[in-house]
C-alpha cells in the first residue's frame, strides 16, 4: 500500500491532478506513511500534526486505499459534516473510490416520528412558540428522507419542541415502537453497518463504546480502522461516558410520559398519574436546593447539608410509590413498560451516586437554569480504554494539532492507557518566526489583582486600534469576558461582538463579513475555529487557561494525585493548561499567507519556572516583551497589505 499512497502524494498524483492548487508536504507524507503502516500492521498511533500539516489527507488517503472497514471520527457535529460532506467526497473523487460512505449521528439528532406524533395530538403545554415548531416539524415529517434535525435551519437549535420529537436511550420503545420499521435513526445506523467508512462524533463512539446505547455494539466488531481527529478532546469525553448520571429532567421527561399515558391508553389510572405529578414537584423543591445560577460542585460536600439529603430523600421515597404503582400496571401499554425500565435503571443510578464511600470516582453535580444532574466520573479510564484498544487487532488513529506537552506524548498516553502506542510530533510547515510575533506585555498585573481588568481594556484599545479591530479577544472566564464586554464597545469605534449574544456560526459569519470586529469569546472559540486572512491578525489572550482548582473533576483527581505521592500541578493542571493554550495560539496562522500578533496578557509565562514548559510547546513565534513592537508588527502587515 505504501506505493499507492505514495504515488496519491506525488506532484502528478491523484491529490495534484484533482484537487486545484495541492502540493504534498513533507509532513503530510511523513503522516500518510505512518497511518499506511498502522493499518498494515494494527495497533495504536499518536500524532501531533501541527497547523498547516494537512492532517485531514493524510489520514483518509490510506485509510481509503487500504479497503477495510473505517470509522472517523470527530470532536464535533460541525467538524463530522465538513469531514463528510466537504473532504471525504474530495478525496473519494481524486482517488476514483468505490467505497460506501455514511454519516452517523447521535440519536438526538434524528427526528422520532412515534413521539412526534404523540406530542403532535397533545401538546405538552400551552406554549403559542411550541404549537407554531410542532406544526412546521409535522410538515417537515412528510418531505425528509434522512429524518436528520439538521435539516431544520427554520427552527431554533433550542427550540423547546425538539426534545418532544426526539428520543432519548431511555424513552426509546425499541422494536416494540408502533413505527419501529420507519424509524429514521434504525435506517441510518442500518446505512452505516452497510458502509466501509462511517462518520462519527466522540460523543457517540463513547456513547455506544460504554453500552448506554443500541447499535454501534454491532457496528464497531465490523470496523478495522478507527481514527480520532480532535483526539485531545478525548480523555475528558471517555471519562464522562464510563461514568454514570441521573438528572431532574429524565426524571420529569418519564412523568411528563406517564401523563401522555394517563391521557391515553390508561385513562382509568387516575392514581398513576398523580404519583407521578408529585414526583415531578419533589424533583423541582430539590432543584431550589442549589444556587440559582448555571453552575458546577463538588456533589459529596452538597450531598452533606441536610436540606439537601431530606430534598433527595423525598424524590427517592416518591420513586419507591411509582415504581409500585407501575409494577401493578405492568403488561397494559408498551410506553408504561418502557418507563418502568427507565425508573429501575433511575434508582440504581441514584443508589451509586449517593454512595459516598466510593473510591476512585468523582462525583459531581451541574445545574442548568431549571435542572440539575448528577455525575460519576471515574478518575482514570487508561485501564479501561487500554482493554478495548488491546482485545482485537485493529488500528487506532489519534491524531490533533495538540497533544503533545514539552514536545512529548506521556502525558496524553497515560491517560488514555496508550504506552504501547507509536508516537508522532510533525511540525507546523509555516514559518511562524516571520508569519507572527508573540508579545508578553510588560509590567502586567497579577491575574488575580482588580486592575488586571483595566490593564487588559488598555492593551486591546491600543491593538484594535492599530489594527484596524480584526482581533480575537479569548478568555478563561465568562466573568471576564462580561467586564470587558461592558466597557469596550464605548472605547473604540470598530464592531464588537460577543459570545452568546447569539450562535457560534452566526457570529463567525459577521465576524468574517465586517472584516474589522473585535470577536470577544470563551472556551468554545479557543478551538474548532478556522478564519484565514487577514480578516483576523491580532488575537489576545487574557491569561493562562488553568482550570478552576475547583472544577470537581480537576479537584478529585488532583487529590489522587497526592494520594499516590505526586505533584497535581504538574501531572494534572499544567498539561492541561498547555494544550487549551495551543489551542487558542493555532487561531492565528492558519495559511501559508497569514500573518499577525499574538498577546497574552499573563506575567507568568516569563516569571514562572513552569513558563518554559508552555513556550516550549508553543510554535517557534518570534518573542517580544513590548507592546509597542506588537503595535509596530500589526501597522507594518496594514501597510505591507495596502500596498
Amino acid at each position: 500500500m505504501h506505493n499507492q499512497v505514495n504515488a496519491a502524494f506525488s506532484a502528478t498524483g491523484a491529490l495534484a491532478k484533482h484537487i486545484d492548487g495541492f502540493n504534498a508536504r513533507e509532513a503530510q507524507l511523513d503522516m500518510a506513511k505512518a497511518v499506511t503502516d498502522i493499518i498494515e500492521q494494527s495497533g495504536a498511533l499518536v500524532v501531533e500534526a501541527g497547523t498547516g500539516t494537512g492532517k485531514t489527507y493524510a489520514y483518509l488517503v490510506p485509510a481509503l486505499l487500504s479497503g477495510k472497514k473505517v470509522v472517523l471520527s470527530t470532536g464535533t457535529k460541525n467538524l463530522q459534516e465538513q469531514l463528510y460532506y466537504r473532504d471525504l467526497p474530495t478525496v473519494v473523487k481524486a482517488l476514483a473510490s468505490p467505497l460506501q460512505l455514511a454519516l452517523l449521528k447521535g440519536r438526538s439528532n434524528y427526528l422520532c416520528l412515534f413521539r412526534l406524533e404523540q406530542h403532535y395530538n397533545h401538546v405538552p403545554m400551552q406554549d403559542d412558540k411550541l404549537i407554531q415548531d410542532l406544526s412546521l416539524i409535522k410538515k417537515w415529517s412528510a418531505e425528509t428522507q434522512t429524518g436528520d434535525i439538521g435539516e431544520l435551519g427554520y427552527i431554533a437549535e433550542d427550540s423547546k419542541a425538539l426534545p418532544y420529537v426526539t428520543s432519548t436511550t431511555d424513552n426509546c420503545l425499541g422494536k416494540e415502537c408502533p413505527v419501529y420499521e420507519d424509524c429514521h435513526l434504525l435506517k441510518a445506523r442500518k446505512k452505516a453497518q452497510a458502509a466501509d467508512v462511517v462518520v462519527v462524533n466522540h460523543h457517540l463512539f463513547f456513547a455506544d463504546l460504554a453500552l448506554k446505547d443500541t447499535g454501534f455494539g454491532e457496528l464497531l466488531p465490523n470496523m478495522d480502522v478507527i481514527i480520532f481527529d480532535e483526539a485531545h478532546q478525548l480523555p475528558d469525553i471517555a471519562s464522562d461516558y464510563f461514568g454514570e448520571h441521573v438528572s431532574s429532567r429524565l426524571l420529569l421527561d418519564l412523568c411528563r410520559d406517564i401523563d401522555v399515558a394517563c391521557k391515553t391508553e390508561l385513562r382509568d389510572h387516575p392514581q398513576l398519574a398523580k404519583v407521578a405529578e408529585k414526583l415531578a414537584l419533589l424533583v423541582k423543591d430539590w432543584r431550589l436546593q442549589f444556587s440559582a445560577d448555571s453552575t458546577r460542585g463538588n456533589w459529596r460536600e452538597a450531598y452533606q447539608q441536610l436540606p439537601m439529603q431530606t430534598a433527595l430523600n423525598r424524590v427517592s421515597e416518591s420513586i419507591e410509590m411509582l415504581y409500585l404503582v407501575l409494577k401493578s400496571s405492568l403488561g397494559r401499554s408498551e410506553q408504561i413498560d418502557n418507563v418502568f425500565e427507565r425508573l429501575v435503571q433511575i434508582k440504581l443510578r441514584l443508589t451509586k451516586l449517593t454512595d459516598m464511600q466510593q473510591d476512585g470516582v468523582s462525583l459531581w453535580y451541574e445545574t442548568t437554569r431549571l435542572h440539575v444532574s448528577l455525575h460519576l466520573t471515574p478518575l482514570s479510564i487508561a485501564d479501561k480504554f487500554n482493554a478495548i484498544v488491546a482485545a482485537d487487532e485493529r488500528s487506532w488513529v489519534f491524531t490533533s494539532a495538540t497533544l503533545s506537552v514539552n514536545n512529548g506524548f506521556s502525558h496524553y498516553t497515560a491517560q488514555m492507557g496508550l504506552q504501547q502506542a507509536k508516537t508522532l510530533l510533525l511540525e507546523s510547515p509555516f514559518n511562524y518566526a516571520e508569519q507572527s510575533l508573540l508579545c508578553v506585555p510588560r509590567f502586567m498585573p497579577e491575574p488575580h489583582q482588580p486592575t488586571m481588568a483595566k490593564t487588559l481594556i488598555d492593551i486591546a484599545c491600543q491593538l484594535i486600534a492599530a489594527n484596524n479591530g480584526r482581533c480575537f479577544f479569548l478568555f478563561t472566564s465568562h466573568r471576564m469576558l462580561q467586564m470587558v464586554a461592558k466597557q469596550l464597545p464605548d472605547l473604540i469605534r470598530q464592531p464588537v461582538l460577543v459570545q452568546g449574544t447569539t450562535g457560534k456560526r452566526l457570529l463567525l459569519d459577521q465576524f468574517v463579513k465586517l472584516k474589522n470586529a473585535v470577536l470577544l469569546g470563551t472556551g468554545s472559540f479557543w478551538e474548532g475555529v478556522d478564519v484565514r486572512g487577514d480578516t483576523l491578525s491580532c488575537v489576545i489572550i487574557d491569561k493562562l487557561p488553568f482550570a478552576s482548582p475547583d472544577e470537581p473533576l480537576l479537584q478529585a483527581r488532583s487529590e489522587n494525585c497526592v494520594r499516590q505521592g505526586k505533584d497535581p500541578f504538574f501531572e494534572v493542571q499544567l498539561p492541561q493548561a498547555v494544550i487549551t493554550l495551543k489551542q487558542g495560539v493555532g487561531r492565528l496562522i492558519r495559511d501559508v499567507t497569514d500573518r499577525g500578533v499574538m498577546v497574552i496578557c499573563d506575567n507568568r509565562l516569563v516569571t514562572k519556572p513552569y513558563g518554559e514548559i508552555f513556550l516550549t510547546s508553543l510554535p517557534a513565534m518570534s518573542r517580544t516583551r513590548s507592546l509597542d513592537d506588537a503595535i509596530t508588527f500589526l501597522k507594518q502587515i496594514e501597510q505591507e497589505n495596502e500596498s
